[in-house]
Order: structure tokens, then sequence, then C-alpha cells
């Protein structure tokens, strides 16, 4: 009992303390409550009292007996500043501008702007927008007036930024506590020309330049509504006449409906009329009919009559002749048997007589070889007779002189022999041409001849062969031309290689006879026999080289007047006379043949004709010529053919569907102009250079 006594003092002692600290703690939150002033976003406390001058933006306590406290606004405010009319704005070109421009202030959120503000105008007088415009209506009305004589009008619409920034830039942010966040052009127009005073130098500038620019705008906006105007108008009239031309050819038409409905009716009365008298022609030509068939029924019976004893005088006629023909024919064919049995035999003995001179010529040429044999067997024995009794009888100095003698004609012999021998080799190698000349020639009849038996296979391929014909003339005229020229050649130096040989031979022979005779003579003193066997050889010799000599010239003359027959037959062609053989006439009468029927054939063709005109003339002046003609041909003027090379004019020609002769002559042409090089040439400056060198 007694201890529980002091435990429930100290229990209740203890709850006492806790009370009474419980309702301090709630004393001082109460005091705390009522003393703590909170602030909303966008405002300041200030607080002034014991502790100074404070400023906070979120809350303070604030003691009512020792402190006094105020609110300020701090949030953005709107000014705006707004000039007009005569007020307004002086641009740079003393343009006057209605502007109105929204500034964007607040005071600055630093406890240091804000008391700088409150200790300057008050908390109150911050926090109204009235009282900021009045502090900064000023300022900002002198910056606008500065920045905007920095621009021209039109400038203040195109640069509002720059405009803007210049505003800023010179009214600054800091303004004693308050900062200018922006600023907004709210309305910016050109100031009414009757809200201007004239007497003012700025404002009559302005009037000018507003008259000028209003002025030149008037006559531009009148000009485009004239033109609109015209365009419409001359709309209405294209739609005007478009509308009369539709009802002119509604009128044509509805006329020309009626003029063909009326030539129907009338072409139908026409008709009718027309069958009418037709029917009534067919009747009267029924009956003229009947007429003439009886008139010709008649006149034939009696044309048969007459015929028929026509026919039998005609077969009686026809008979008799028939016999006189075949009576002829027989004795025409006896003749020819006759002729051809006369000349058969003609020919037999000819060819007998031929042969006979071939037999004659080789037994004397065989009995020449046998005397030539059997005198160099006596000139042998001679000289070798002579030859021990000279070395027994002749002094030294006859023996010198005749070795002397037998060497200059050793050498004489030998540039005779040498001399033969070139012109041998020269008359060899113009042989040698003119066999080459002779063979040309044969290829080219050969050439003529397949030319003419593929023309007459193929009639398609006459431009083909007319070309094959006409290069192988050409190349055949230039072997002949050329095979004349080297035996012509050959001949000369021949000629004159024999010429000079002779002439030396003929000089050292004489000397040599000269000096051998005198010495000849005293040798035959003592060599007599031997001397005069070898004089008769030596005259032997001679003799049949006479002989020979004679039958040369018998066949030169034999040859110059086979020359002379066929200068008579071509008096104008070139003949040369190569040899001496008895077939020269033959050939040169059978070549003679062979070229008057390629000029035949070449006379009787059109095609050749065309072709040789075309190819075979080489004057391009012909060449000129001909395309003219061509030209007027096919009825083409200067104007047609002005630009048009020769191909083009070619093709053009050829798909007009010419003829053959033409279509011919335009291929051959075309070959020519090829060959001349005058394919890409124009018409006109080829007519052109030949009617300048005229």
């Amino acid at each position: 009992m007694t201890t529980s006594l002091p435990l429930a003092l100290l229990l209740e002692g203890s709850l006492l303390v806790g009370v009474i600290i419980i309702g301090i703690f709630l004393g001082i939150l109460i005091l705390f409550s009522r003393f703590f002033r909170k602030v909303q976003q966008g405002q300041a406390i200030v607080r002034n009292g014991i502790g100074g001058t404070k400023v906070t933006f979120n809350g303070m306590i604030v003691i009512p007996v020792a402190h006094q406290s105020e609110y300020m606004d701090i949030s953005v405010k709107r000014i705006e500043i707004e000039r007009k009319a005569q007020e307004g704005l002086i641009c740079q070109d003393n343009l006057r501008a209605d502007i109105k421009v929204a500034f964007f202030v607040r005071v600055n959120k630093t406890p240091e702007d804000v008391l700088r503000v409150a200790q300057s105008i008050g908390c109150a007088r911050a926090s109204t927008v009235d009282t900021i415009r009045v502090l900064f209506d000023a300022k900002f009305s002198e910056a606008l007036k500065t920045v905007g004589k920095r621009f021209e009008f039109v400038q203040l619409y195109n640069e509002r930024d720059h405009f803007k920034s210049e505003i800023l830039k010179v009214i600054g942010t800091d303004l004693n506590g308050f900062t200018l966040d922006d600023c907004a052009i709210d309305f910016l127009e050109q100031t009414q020309l009757e809200n201007l005073d004239p007497d003012n130098i700025l404002d009559a500038e302005g009037i000018k330049k507003i008259t000028e620019l209003t002025a030149a705008q008037a006559k531009l906006s009148n000009n485009i509504q004239r033109d609109k105007e015209k365009v419409i108008k001359q709309q209405d009239v294209q739609a005007r006449e478009a509308i009369l031309e539709l009802e002119r050819q509604l009128a044509e038409t509805e006329s020309k409906q009626k003029r063909d409905v009326e030539s129907v009716r009338a072409r139908e009365t026409a008709e009718t009329m027309k069958v009418q008298e037709e029917e009534r022609l067919k009747a009267e030509r029924a009956r003229i009919s009947a007429d003439e068939e009886i008139a010709v029924a008649t006149q034939n019976k009696d044309r048969q009559i007459l015929v028929a004893q026509r026919n039998k005088e005609r077969t009686d006629a026809v008979e008799i002749e028939r016999v006189t023909r075949d009576r002829d024919l027989e004795i025409i064919d006896r003749e020819r048997v006759t002729t051809l049995k006369a000349i058969e035999k003609e020919k037999a003995v000819e060819v007998e007589k031929k042969n006979i001179q071939e037999v004659i010529k080789d037994r004397v040429a065989l009995e020449k070889t046998v005397v030539i044999e059997q005198q160099k067997m006596k000139d042998t024995e001679a000289f070798a007779t002579a030859d021990r009794e000279k070395q027994v009888a002749l002094t030294n100095a006859e023996k010198n002189a005749q070795e002397q003698l037998i060497q200059k004609i050793k050498e004489a012999e030998a540039d005779k022999q040498a001399a033969q021998l070139a012109a041998e080799q020269a008359a060899f190698t113009a042989i040698k041409a003119a066999d080459a000349s002779k063979q040309a020639a044969e290829l080219h009849a050969q050439e003529l001849l397949t030319l003419a038996e593929a023309r007459q296979e193929s009639a398609s391929k006459d431009a083909a062969a007319e070309k094959s014909l006409a290069e192988g003339k050409t190349a055949s005229s230039a072997a002949i031309g050329l095979g004349e020229a080297q035996v012509l050649l050959a001949k000369a130096e021949a000629s004159q290689k024999q010429g000079a040989a002779d002439a030396e031979v003929t000089q050292l022979k004489l000397a040599a006879e000269a000096d051998g005779i005198t010495k000849k003579a005293q040798a035959m003193k003592l060599l007599e026999n031997a001397g005069r066997e070898h004089e008769e050889f030596k005259l032997t010799l001679d003799k049949e080289k006479a002989i020979e000599l004679a039958q040369i010239n018998i066949q030169k003359d034999i040859a110059a007047a086979q020359a002379n027959v066929l200068g008579e037959a071509m008096k104008s062609a070139k003949i040369e006379i190569i040899g001496g053989e008895s077939q020269f006439f033959d050939k040169i009468t059978n070549a003679i043949g062979n070229a008057r029927a390629i000029d035949r054939m070449v006379e009787g063709s059109r095609t050749l004709t065309d072709v040789k005109e075309t190819f075979f003339t080489g004057d391009p002046d012909y060449f000129k010529s001909q395309l003219k003609n061509i030209i007027d041909q096919f009825g083409l003027t200067s104007e047609d053919t002005k630009n048009l090379t020769l191909s083009a004019l070619f093709s053009k020609l050829i798909g007009l569907n010419p003829d053959a002769t033409t279509l011919n002559k335009l291929t051959g042409m075309i070959g020519t102009a090829s060959r001349f090089g005058l394919t890409e040439q124009t018409v006109s400056s080829l007519l052109a250079a030949k009617a300048a060198k005229k």
C-alpha cells in the first residue's frame, strides 16, 4: 500500500508534464500558423521591422507588432504604346506610320531588385499597370522614335524582327529593378493622307512620296483594268464571230440540202426521160440492125464468091512461085557445092604447097648444114696444111703480122657476136612483150565472148556485165598500149645497139681487111694453094649470107605488103609489124573480124551504148551535161535540187519508177559519180561550177 502510493504520484506528475509540453507545442504551432505569411507565384513579400528589411518569394513569419509586411506583384505586365495620326511614327523616308507596340515588363525576381523597386515607387504602385505605364511611356515612346527613324516604311513590314530587336537594344533590359522581357508590334499601317500636315516639312515629303507611289500604282491598276476590259471585249467579239460563222454554216448547209433535193428531183426526172428515150432508141436500133444484117448478108455472099475466086488465083500463083524457087534453090545448091569443092581443092593444093615448101625448107637447111660441115672439114684441113707450111716458110716478121691480123679479126668477130647477142636479146624481149600483148588481146576477146554469153543467159545482170566489159576493155587497152610501148622501146634499143655494133665491127673489119690484104698478098706468094682454098670458102660463106639476107628481105617485103593491105582497111589504126611469119596476116584478119563483131554488138544494143557513153568518156564536163539532161528529162527545177546531194538525187529519181533505159543510164551515172568522188557534192554547186567554167 505504502509502495504503490509514490508510484501513483510519480505517474500523475509525468502525465502532467506531458500535457504541459503538448500544450506548449500546440500553442507554438498555432502562433506559427497565425504569424507565418505565404506568398503566391508571381508575388513577393517585403517585411520591415525588427531584423531589418527582408524580401522573400516563398514565405516568412511576420509578427504584427514587430514587423510591417507588403506584397508586390512581380508578374509580367503588358504596356501598350500607340502612336497614330499626327503623332504617328516618322520613318527614314519621312513617311508616318500608325503603330501600336506591346511591351512586356516585370520586376526582376531578385531580392535586391524587388527591394529597389519597393524603395523607389512602393510595392502597391509597382503592382499596378497604370503606374508602370506612366513611368515608362516616355522612355518607350522615345525608343520607338529613335528606332523608327532608322527604317523606311516598307522595311518596317519586311524586317519586323530586326525592328523589334533594335527596340530592345535601345531600351535595354535593366530598368531600375524592372526587366523588359519582350515587345510585339501589334499594329502597323501607313498614316492616312488626311492626317498629315502639309505645312510640316517631313509630312510634306511623305505626302509627295505617297502621291507618287499611289499615282504609279493607280496607273498600273488602271492599265490592268483596261487590259482586262479589252480581253473581255475581244472574247465577246470572238464569241459573236463564232456564233455568226456557225449561223452562216447552218444557212449554207440548209441551202445545200435544198439544192441537193432539187438536184435529186431533177435527176430522177431526167433519168425517167432518158429511159423513155433509150427504149425508143433501142427499138429504132433493132429495126436498123435488122436492115443492116440483111444488107450485110447479101454483101457477104457476094464477097465469099469473090474471095473464092481470088484464093484460087493466089493458090495458082503460089504454086508457080514455089516451083520456080525450088528450081533456083537447086541451081544455087549445085553452084555452092561446086564452089565449096573448088575452095576445098584450092585449100588442099595450098596446104600441099605449104607442106612441100616446108619439106624443101627443111631439106635446104639440112643441105646447108652438110655443106657447112664439109666446108668446116675442108677449112680444118686447109688451115692445118697452111699452118704447117706457114710454120716452115714464114719468117718471124710474117708470123708476127699474121698473128696480129688474126688477133684483130677475132676481136672484131667477138665484138660483132656480142652486139648480135645484145640485139637478139632485145629482140627476144620485144617478142615476149608482143606475146604478152597478144595474150592480153586474146584474154580481152575471151572476156568479151564470156560477157556476151552471160548477157544472153541473164538479162537482169546487164549492169554488172557492162561494168565488167568496160573494165576488161580498159585493162586490155592498157595492156596492149603497154606492150606496144615496150616493143617500141626494145626495138629502139636493139636498133641503137645493133647500129653501134655494126659500125664498130665494120670499122674494125675494114681496118683488119686493109691490113690483112697487104700481108695476105705477101703470104699468098708462099701459101698459094692454102690461100686459094681459104678465099673460096670465104666467097661461099658470103654467097650463103647474101642468100639468107635476100630471104629475110623478101619476108620483110611480104610483111610490109600485108601491112599496106591492112592499112587500107584500117587507115586510122596504129599497126606495127613484128616478125615476118606468114600467119601474121591471118591472125590480124581474125582480130579485125572479132573487133567488127564486137562493134556491131555494141551498136545494136542501146544498153551497151549507154554504158559506153557513161563509163568510157572520162570527162567530168560530159558527166555534168548528162546530169543536166536527166534533170530536165524528169522535169525537176533548181529549187527541187537545191539542197540535194548527187546520191540523194539519184535515189529520188530511181524512186520515180523510170523505164529500163533510163534506169540503166542512172545506174551508169551513179558509177561515174563514185569514180569522180562526186556522190556527196550538191547538185547546185556542181552545175554552178559547170556554168562558171563555160
